[in-house]
């Protein structure tokens, strides 16, 4: 017995050694990690990009954190802004899908404390200058496209559409915005999401084509140049796709929808219109062509691209979704797309902060995208946790009248009210009008034990808001705003956007915002670091 006592005291005795030496080696850097220069690489395979670093002589977890870049308007701003992180044992990752600029940074831990920061921070290396687009899908000899196939690539930021240009060879200078001299077959404009599907049947007796794509902005100007060119090889026996395509191809992912959707795809050639179905199950047939009979919600559109759900979806649980073309007599193009899965957290606990407005709040921007890419929403930006309970379209009447059902069943500590542009652009609401139902909101939210924090109304553009909606403004939007404004400043708790979004002429800075109305990336980012300057209203 009594040697068992020995062999038990020399065994914990030398485990605690053993522990303490690896505290000690750690904390001290005795292997000197910290000062370890590590080379960091990055290869596209298919739709993913994959990070790949040099081990460290050390048994660790690698910890990469992804950053965005601020916009280095607001001098108390960081320059990054964290985005997420990940953990893992391996010296690989695949990183976020994204559709701005990101950044990386490694560190590792051992077992009792951190043991290495990488200095550098590394650029994600598909976002080139000039932006050039990157294709995703490849057509070689191995893996042959149909005549008809979806040419798609990741996104450039504010890109309001795009031009695709068929060649048969490649052009005499790869890059620029001209097209090809010699070997230009035809080429078009009307793309307004990051994928296109071609028609290649007129040549069909070719080997291959070549294709490549540019960006442009709202009045056709350039941003960047065309991608290098992608040889397509094609099978003309092989079947032609027919149904669009889900995309979720720079998808962040890691990031909270609202619970009002947004459904976006790549469409099929010439489709007039689009029919989306949403479910709470898996469809019991992929791909098929009937509508499933216990959808909760279906809805067409003549949009090519995209979707707004009319109704909010705050029950917890996994939702399924899917699209389909249909004529003009509405009859189905070909079969539904594959179905794409999402998730609603249960906040049934209640939340600590929620946005509650209209368009600006909820997202989107640069004239072509939905909410759903969430580059365009200012809550990506937020350095916290926040649930989006905003709604395309809404005045603050409209806010108010759903503030019982789509605010209280989230027991909300503290609200960001960011509504009230739409109301800017009617003349006939007042501006008493608004305020009255900005009081009406806030007496709503002491209430229920809500902190309410005031976002200050930014200006508009009628110039473009015309160019690109068709409608007029109310000639008298400034003085509203400036009433307004004002009222909304004498609140306990208020963050005040208005002065960073003006241009030379009064009006929104054309620069922030393409559409005269929704702030593009930059403007939505720097709302985030608005509110991040600001973190000190919010009750914890």
């Amino acid at each position: 017995m009594r040697n068992v006592w020995k062999f038990c005291t020399f065994f914990i005795l030398t485990g605690f050694f053993s522990l303490f030496t690896i505290f000690v080696a750690e904390v001290t850097d005795m292997m000197q990690i910290r000062d370890t220069e590590i080379a960091i690489s990055f290869k596209n395979v298919d739709e993913d990009l994959i990070m790949t670093w040099t081990p460290l002589p050390y048994p660790c977890i690698y910890k990469i954190e992804t950053f965005s870049e601020t916009t280095g308007i607001l001098e108390n701003s960081p320059r990054y802004h964290l985005m997420t992180s990940a953990e893992t044992s391996e010296t690989f990752y695949k990183v976020p899908r994204t559709p701005i600029p990101n950044f990386y940074r490694i560190s590792a831990r051992g077992i009792f404390t951190e043991i290495f920061q990488d200095k550098n921070i590394v650029a994600n290396p598909n976002f080139t200058q000039p932006p050039r687009p990157i294709p995703i899908f490849h057509y070689n000899k191995n893996n042959p496209a149909s005549l008809m196939p979806f040419l798609v690539w990741h996104t450039v930021p504010n890109a309001v559409c795009y031009e695709l240009e068929i060649l048969d060879a490649p052009p005499e200078i790869e890059g620029g915005i001209n097209h090809s001299e010699n070997h230009h077959l035809e080429s078009t404009t009307k793309i307004f999401t990051n994928g296109y599907q071609a028609d290649l049947r007129p040549y069909a007796e070719r080997q291959r084509i070549y294709w490549r794509v540019r960006a442009i902005g709202l009045h056709k100007e350039n941003i960047g140049e065309f991608s290098i060119s992608e040889p397509v090889y094609f099978d003309k026996n092989l079947p032609l796709p027919n149904c669009p395509l889900i995309n979720n191809f720079d998808f962040m992912d890691y990031k909270r929808l609202p619970i009002y959707p947004a459904y976006s795809w790549i469409p099929i050639h010439d489709a007039p219109q689009f029919e989306v179905e949403l479910l709470n199950h898996p469809p019991l047939v992929e791909n098929d062509i009937e509508p499933s009979p216990d959808s909760l919600w279906r809805q067409k559109t003549q949009d090519q691209s995209s979707l707004y759900d009319e109704y909010s979806r705050p029950f917890a649980g996994p939702y399924y979704w899917r699209v389909r073309a249909l004529d003009e007599e509405n009859n189905p193009i070909g079969t539904w797309s594959n179905s794409e899965k999402f998730v609603v957290e249960d906040f049934t606990g209640g939340v600590d902060a929620a946005i509650f407005g209209d368009s600006v709040a909820h997202g989107g921007g640069a004239v072509s995208y939905s909410p759903r890419a969430l580059e365009y929403s200012y809550a990506t930006y937020i350095d916290f946790p926040i649930v989006n309970l905003s709604k395309s379209g809404d005045t603050v009447k409209t806010s108010l009248e759903r503030f019982k059902s789509d605010v209280l069943p989230f027991h909300p500590k503290n609200l960001i009210i960011s509504t009230g542009t739409n109301c800017l652009r009617d003349e006939r609401i007042l501006a008493a009008d608004v305020i009255n139902d900005f009081k009406k909101i806030e007496k709503l939210c002491k209430e229920n034990d809500i902190r309410p924090i005031f976002i200050t109304l930014m200006p508009i553009n009628p110039v473009n808001i015309k160019y690109v909606f068709r409608n007029d403004t109310d000639p008298h939007w400034h003085e509203k705003l400036i009433i307004i404004n004002e009222f909304l400043r004498t609140r306990e708790f208020v963050i005040d956007i208005e002065p960073y979004f003006y241009d030379a002429e009064g009006m929104m800075n054309s620069e922030l915002c393409i559409d005269g109305i929704h702030p593009d990336i930059k403007g939505k980012m720097l709302i985030g670091e608005l509110i991040n300057l600001n973190k000190n209203l919010f009750r914890n």
